[in-house]
């Protein structure tokens, strides 16, 4: 593989490109679900190519082929160069990158047991019996279940000196029950709605998830809503479990701190954002108690935003985003870094796959622990709502205004959880939501949660982010609006 990069970025050269980066991606994917203790998908995919990408004349250009030959990668170089030549018949300015240095290494994300190494036969019988457990609940209408497994071997070299190689290895997995009664359908799904859980970890994270344990009360839960008494509607106490305010992280700073939705570079998909060039350490985004950073580092954890080197050749960073309740930081790239002032990339560019060219795209934006046990947070509270699971959300395209809907929620009295209650919602405006936390929970209540399905671009993009989050609590919340009474 490094032949035909060395043999990519001598024909560029060649075409007089002033910069260029190659990226061969190798990538296996397998796909597992049941419905209904029925076989619904199984399949296995491997697709290999090269991605070049080049600045020419100032401008940039893209090319990419699955013919892995000199002649195939030779005739892809010069169709790179050649589009760049072109765009920069339009181009408003030269295309200037930030520093970076060049670097030699390999990384392979830890894993202890490769679900590729493993029976496809045995990941499936594993969920056929999870799927059967549900089902033995009265009530439940339909079961389903999944995993899903990706390898990734990549081989990066640019025009500075970088050779770079990372393998990843990334493994999900999730069961949901749903039940239909009457004109209702109520749901619950376990670890996460939308797919579960998802990791940079091999199939030791299905194991630690014990599904086969946790089938029964999803089950019980989805008919058990039917029976539940609607989600009171008022403007109160909100409190918003682990896997929910991964969610609202993902979409009220997650995407708003993207410098080129910013920029006005890229509004396809996920829209542009309220976060103006101005804002950067003056809007008080949050309470004080509110900390959120985007971080691809390994230490952070093994989410779905993890890696050694992003796109560009640039290395993981830690970046505030939030500090002390101030906005302090974007995502940038290379080139939206020096377009606004920026020493250096903060390392966030990442591509689906060869065929793509690589855009700004979240890491693991997480809001880091507070000091709250989850128990005395409780107690602590007199009135309010706690919701689990998101079921539904809606956001306005500047990332300002939104409401989102959850599986499950229960009634908080008296610093005690009590009933449960179908159709929670809740809704607000960005900054006014987050400068109401009063109380965010310990690190014994956090997880790196992963979101595998985040889309942006044209043509889109599907790409996986993380999302670090414990319980937190929120004064002040316009509650319950989104259903009617019934």
């Amino acid at each position: 593989m490094w032949d035909l990069c060395t043999h990519a970025l001598d024909a560029v050269r060649l075409r007089r490109a002033t910069y260029a980066d190659v990226r061969v991606m190798h990538t296996r994917q397998r796909d597992l679900t049941t419905k209904n203790g029925q076989v619904g998908t199984l399949a296995q995919s491997e697709t290999i190519g090269i991605g070049i990408r080049v600045v020419a004349n100032g401008a940039w250009g893209f090319a990419s082929t699955d013919r892995l030959t000199r002649e195939g990668v030779a005739a892809c170089a010069t169709q790179a160069v050649a589009i760049a030549k072109a765009s920069a018949l339009a181009k408003r300015a030269d295309v200037v990158l930030a520093p970076e240095e060049a670097y030699v290494d390999s990384w392979q994300s830890p894993l202890r047991k490769d679900p590729f190494e493993m029976l496809l036969e045995k990941q499936l019988e594993h969920l056929l019996a999870v799927d059967a457990e549900m089902r033995r609940v009265k009530g439940v209408t339909l079961t389903e279940t999944g995993m899903q497994f990706r390898k990734t071997d990549q081989w990066f070299a640019s025009s500075i000196g970088s050779r770079i190689h990372q393998r990843k290895v990334q493994s999900g997995c999730g069961v949901a029950a749903t039940s239909f009664q009457s004109d209702e359908i109520q749901k619950r799904s376990y670890p996460n709605s939308f797919g579960g859980q998802y990791a940079l970890q091999g199939y030791e994270l299905i194991e630690s998830l014990d599904l086969l344990r946790h089938a029964p009360r999803v089950a019980e839960e989805a008919v058990a809503l039917h029976s539940a008494a609607q989600c009171p509607e008022r403007t109160g106490t909100l409190i918003l479990a682990g896997d929910q305010l991964g969610l609202q992280i993902h979409e009220s700073i997650g995407h708003p701190i993207e410098l080129d939705r910013v920029l006005g570079q890229e509004a396809n998909f996920a829209g542009t954002s309220f976060l103006t060039l101005d804002q950067l350490n003056r809007l008080k985004y949050a309470s004080e108690i509110v900390n959120v950073v985007a971080d691809a580092r390994l230490e952070h954890g093994p989410g779905l935003g993890t890696f050694a080197y992003d796109d560009e050749g640039v290395p993981a960073q830690c970046t505030d985003i939030i500090k002390d309740g101030q906005f302090r930081g974007y995502l940038s790239n290379r080139e939206t870094a020096h377009l606004i002032g920026l020493s250096r990339s903060s390392g966030t560019m990442r591509t689906e796959s060869w065929n793509r060219l690589p855009i700004i795209r979240m890491t693991n934006v997480s809001l880091l622990p507070g000091a709250w046990r989850l128990n005395d947070l409780v107690a602590d509270t007199d009135e309010a709502i706690l919701m689990e699971t998101n079921r539904s959300w809606s956001i306005d395209d500047r990332r300002y205004q939104f409401q989102f809907s959850t599986e499950i929620g229960w009634e908080i009295k008296g610093g005690k959880k009590t009933r449960m209650l179908k159709n929670p919602s809740y809704s607000g405006i960005t900054t006014e939501f987050w400068n109401s936390c009063d109380a965010i929970c310990s690190r014994d209540h956090w997880t790196l949660w992963g979101t595998p399905n985040c889309g942006k671009g044209q043509p889109m993009q599907t790409m996986g982010t993380g999302h670090g989050a414990a319980p937190a609590r929120f004064c002040n919340v316009k509650i319950g609006s989104a259903f009617a009474k019934s």
